[in-house]
């Protein structure tokens, strides 16, 4: 520790008393140790501005026993008690200690030890603290344990969060209260009574979203992690619960469980190697019914050295995959084989749009004369325009989020089958806000019902 001067020390200390300052704030300033600020002002209070002076001096031989034995029937530390004796050096108190722990009190009556000085036997021994005076110190030594144990409570409690919440503080003094005053514990905390009582009366209640939390873990767990919160209220909401969705989002923040992120997709753009199509979706991704706007791309997925494609086709009325075809090379047979896949399912001459990008698989000419035949209208996105295809691009993205990147596989072959088992799932199982919490499959049998 750097040495200051006294006249540091007391700007520091009137600081803290006078100025509102706290400790710690005026240490950063000073570029030193918290507990050096604290102990000047404990100095301070106790013995006033000669407390700050820090001159070593000579000290008895009573007087190093009074200190190591109230060290010992108080419990402190050795960097306590030089703070409230007024001991400029924690090192000096240890020694005492030592000394009076390996060759008894009657050593600590030879002054400077192992140096050849005459004892000074005129000097006036320093007289004992008054009773009133060690209970003032006890005092204060309680208060500091108190404030040292609420502080780590509440630290384990709130995690290192920057922001402390009230209910934390409370927990932490419900705990200590039956060890410290609870008086000195609200004044510490800035806590009135009245917002302790309250907090705590909360917190004796049962919770009342016990079932509703265990539903939301099961509804999370189900789906991989693959649901939000707006997806898991629609399905609470399926299972007869009715809830609002930002209570669902603090229940899955109490349980610490949320949705995962997304990632990029492939890219297929080669240049123009053949006839590009206008862009006749121009974005508008709304579908009046089944079978009128296509959307098709290619994604990639790198696993165990390895990769794989996905070469799926989206019908943009319910946001269902009408085919796919998955591959370990981007073939043109795989788009191929997804389009008779595709064909299989509809009629000739449908008027239908499929929109993909510019990939070189949709710029050859045995591709876009079969959409021909089938009597399919094809369009293109605008070059480098991922927001043209955007339906497909976030299908992508909820693929690798939900599926990808939420699991273990042990192989290539263990991913192609659960690729093929999530886009199942995707059609027949997985609810979507803007289906009114219908899957795409329930969604397109339930439209084809009522018309």
């Amino acid at each position: 520790m750097a040495k200051y001067s006294y006249e540091t020390k007391l700007k520091a200390v009137k600081d803290v008393l006078e100025n509102g300052m706290s400790a710690r704030a005026v240490a950063k300033n000073l570029g030193t140790g918290y507990e050096h600020v604290r102990r000047w002002v404990k100095r301070y209070e106790l013995y006033g501005t000669n407390g700050l002076l820090m001159k070593k001096g000579t000290y008895t031989g009573d007087f190093k026993q009074h200190v190591v034995e109230f060290i010992h029937k108080e419990h402190l530390s050795i960097s306590e008690a030089a703070a409230i004796f007024g001991i400029p050096s924690d090192a000096t108190v240890g020694k005492w200690e030592r000394i009076y722990c390996e060759e008894g009190p009657e050593a600590l009556y030879t002054e400077n030890r192992g140096r050849k000085k005459t004892m000074n036997l005129d000097k006036p021994k320093k007289p004992k603290l008054s009773k009133q005076t060690e209970e003032n110190l006890i005092a204060e030594i309680q208060r500091l344990r108190m404030e040292n144990a609420y502080l780590k409570k509440l630290m384990g409690l709130s995690s290192g969060k920057e922001e402390i919440r009230q209910k934390d503080k409370v927990i932490a003094i419900n705990e200590l209260r039956h060890e410290y005053k609870l008086m000195a514990l609200l004044e510490f905390a800035g806590i009135p009574r009245s917002t302790f009582y309250y907090y705590l009366k909360k917190l004796n209640k049962p919770d009342k979203y016990v079932e509703i939390k265990e539903l939301i873990q099961t509804i999370y767990h189900e789906n991989k992690g693959r649901y939000g919160y707006r997806r898991i209220t629609l399905e609470l909401r399926n299972r007869g619960y009715c809830i609002n969705h930002k209570t669902v989002l603090k229940l899955m923040n109490e349980c610490g469980i949320k949705c995962q992120v997304r990632i990029r997709k492939y890219r297929s753009y080669k240049g123009e190697i053949g006839k590009v199509a206008p862009n006749l979706l121009q974005r508008d991704f709304k579908a009046e019914k089944p079978n009128q706007k296509w959307v098709t791309d290619v994604t990639e997925f790198s696993l165990f050295g390895a990769k794989l494609y996905l070469s799926p086709i989206l019908d943009l009325y319910n946001g269902e995959i009408i085919s796919y075809n998955i591959s370990d090379r981007p073939t043109f047979y795989q788009t191929m084989d997804m389009l008779d896949k595709a064909f299989a399912k509809i009629p000739d001459g449908t008027n239908l749009i499929l929109h993909s990008d510019q990939g070189w698989q949709y710029q050859m000419k045995q591709y876009q004369y079969r959409l021909r035949k089938k009597g399919i209208i094809q369009s293109m996105s605008r070059k480098g325009n991922c927001l043209d295809n955007s339906v497909m691009e976030n299908f992508f993205g909820l693929l690798k989020s939900e599926l990808l990147y939420l699991q273990e596989f042990d192989s290539i072959d263990h991913f192609k089958k659960e690729l093929e088992e999530y886009i199942d799932y995707y059609n027949n199982k997985r609810i979507k806000c803007k289906l009114k919490g219908l899957s795409p499959v329930q969604y397109r049998i339930q439209s084809q019902e009522v018309a």
